[in-house]
Protein backbone atom coordinates (compact mmCIF):
# COMPACT_ATOMS: atom_id res chain seq x y z
CA UNK A 1 0.00 0.00 0.00
CA UNK A 2 1.08 3.54 -0.80
CA UNK A 3 -0.55 6.73 0.38
CA UNK A 4 0.01 9.90 -1.64
CA UNK A 5 -0.74 13.49 -0.67
CA UNK A 6 -0.30 16.31 -3.18
CA UNK A 7 0.15 19.97 -2.35
CA UNK A 8 1.21 23.19 -4.00
CA UNK A 9 -1.64 23.90 -6.39
CA UNK A 10 -3.31 27.27 -6.66
CA UNK A 11 -4.41 30.15 -8.83
CA UNK A 12 -1.67 31.84 -10.84
CA UNK A 13 -1.45 34.20 -13.75
CA UNK A 14 -0.25 33.04 -17.13
CA UNK A 15 3.52 32.96 -17.24
CA UNK A 16 3.79 32.19 -13.56
CA UNK A 17 5.27 29.19 -11.79
CA UNK A 18 4.22 26.59 -9.27
CA UNK A 19 5.92 23.69 -7.57
CA UNK A 20 3.71 20.73 -6.82
CA UNK A 21 4.77 18.23 -4.18
CA UNK A 22 3.60 14.71 -3.54
CA UNK A 23 4.47 13.05 -0.25
CA UNK A 24 4.38 9.27 -0.20
CA UNK A 25 4.12 6.82 2.66
CA UNK A 26 3.84 3.07 2.91
CA UNK A 27 5.92 0.95 0.55
CA UNK A 28 9.62 1.83 0.26
CA UNK A 29 9.61 4.96 -1.89
CA UNK A 30 12.80 4.23 -3.82
CA UNK A 31 11.42 0.99 -5.26
CA UNK A 32 8.88 2.41 -7.68
CA UNK A 33 8.52 4.97 -10.42
CA UNK A 34 6.26 7.99 -10.04
CA UNK A 35 4.12 10.01 -12.37
CA UNK A 36 2.17 13.22 -12.54
CA UNK A 37 -1.12 13.25 -14.42
CA UNK A 38 -3.68 15.94 -14.98
CA UNK A 39 -7.33 16.12 -15.85
CA UNK A 40 -9.04 19.21 -17.20
CA UNK A 41 -12.82 19.60 -17.13
CA UNK A 42 -14.44 17.49 -19.82
CA UNK A 43 -11.15 15.88 -20.82
CA UNK A 44 -9.45 12.56 -20.26
CA UNK A 45 -6.75 12.21 -17.64
CA UNK A 46 -3.35 12.51 -19.29
CA UNK A 47 0.21 11.81 -18.27
CA UNK A 48 2.24 14.97 -17.77
CA UNK A 49 5.57 13.65 -16.57
CA UNK A 50 7.06 10.51 -15.09
CA UNK A 51 10.33 9.31 -13.67
CA UNK A 52 11.93 6.05 -12.57
CA UNK A 53 12.88 5.01 -9.06
CA UNK A 54 16.19 6.92 -9.19
CA UNK A 55 14.93 10.06 -10.87
CA UNK A 56 17.53 9.74 -13.62
CA UNK A 57 15.10 8.63 -16.33
CA UNK A 58 12.21 10.98 -17.10
CA UNK A 59 9.44 11.38 -19.66
CA UNK A 60 7.27 14.38 -20.51
CA UNK A 61 4.22 14.91 -22.67
CA UNK A 62 5.17 17.11 -25.64
CA UNK A 63 2.97 20.01 -24.55
CA UNK A 64 4.99 20.58 -21.37
CA UNK A 65 8.53 19.88 -22.52
CA UNK A 66 10.83 22.73 -21.62
CA UNK A 67 8.37 24.12 -19.06
CA UNK A 68 7.86 21.28 -16.57
CA UNK A 69 10.48 19.48 -14.53
CA UNK A 70 9.90 16.32 -12.52
CA UNK A 71 12.21 15.26 -9.71
CA UNK A 72 12.21 13.17 -6.58
CA UNK A 73 13.92 13.12 -3.21
CA UNK A 74 14.00 9.55 -2.01
CA UNK A 75 15.25 10.62 1.41
CA UNK A 76 12.10 12.70 1.86
CA UNK A 77 9.71 10.29 0.11
CA UNK A 78 8.60 13.14 -2.11
CA UNK A 79 8.21 13.77 -5.82
CA UNK A 80 8.01 17.26 -7.27
CA UNK A 81 6.63 18.87 -10.39
CA UNK A 82 8.10 22.27 -11.14
CA UNK A 83 5.85 24.13 -13.54
CA UNK A 84 7.13 27.25 -15.29
CA UNK A 85 5.61 29.39 -17.99
CA UNK A 86 2.07 28.40 -17.03
CA UNK A 87 -0.60 28.68 -19.70
CA UNK A 88 -4.39 28.75 -19.32
CA UNK A 89 -4.50 25.33 -20.99
CA UNK A 90 -2.50 23.93 -18.06
CA UNK A 91 -5.56 24.43 -15.86
CA UNK A 92 -6.49 21.05 -14.45
CA UNK A 93 -6.47 18.87 -11.37
CA UNK A 94 -3.00 17.41 -11.04
CA UNK A 95 -2.54 13.93 -9.59
CA UNK A 96 0.56 12.10 -8.57
CA UNK A 97 0.65 8.34 -8.89
CA UNK A 98 2.87 5.51 -7.70
CA UNK A 99 3.89 3.02 -10.33
CA UNK A 100 3.88 -0.75 -10.24
CA UNK A 101 7.44 -0.88 -11.57
CA UNK A 102 10.78 0.74 -10.78
CA UNK A 103 11.15 1.95 -14.37
CA UNK A 104 9.57 5.04 -15.87
CA UNK A 105 6.03 4.40 -17.15
CA UNK A 106 3.68 6.63 -19.16
CA UNK A 107 0.52 4.52 -19.18
CA UNK A 108 -2.02 5.14 -16.43
CA UNK A 109 -2.58 1.39 -16.24
CA UNK A 110 0.98 1.00 -14.90
CA UNK A 111 0.10 2.98 -11.77
CA UNK A 112 -1.53 1.39 -8.76
CA UNK A 113 -1.92 4.26 -6.29
CA UNK A 114 -3.20 7.78 -6.76
CA UNK A 115 -3.35 10.93 -4.70
CA UNK A 116 -6.45 13.02 -4.22
CA UNK A 117 -5.31 15.70 -6.64
CA UNK A 118 -4.46 19.38 -6.39
CA UNK A 119 -6.11 22.09 -8.46
CA UNK A 120 -4.03 24.31 -10.71
CA UNK A 121 -5.85 27.25 -12.26
CA UNK A 122 -4.12 29.60 -14.67
CA UNK A 123 -5.72 32.94 -15.47
CA UNK A 124 -5.01 34.73 -18.72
Amino acid sequence: QVQLVESGGGLVQAGGSLRLSCAASGRTFSTYGMGWFRQAPGKEREIVAALDWSGHSTRFVDSVKGRFTISRDNAKNTVYLQINGLKPEDTAVYYCAAGRYATVQVQASAYDYWGQGTQVTVSS
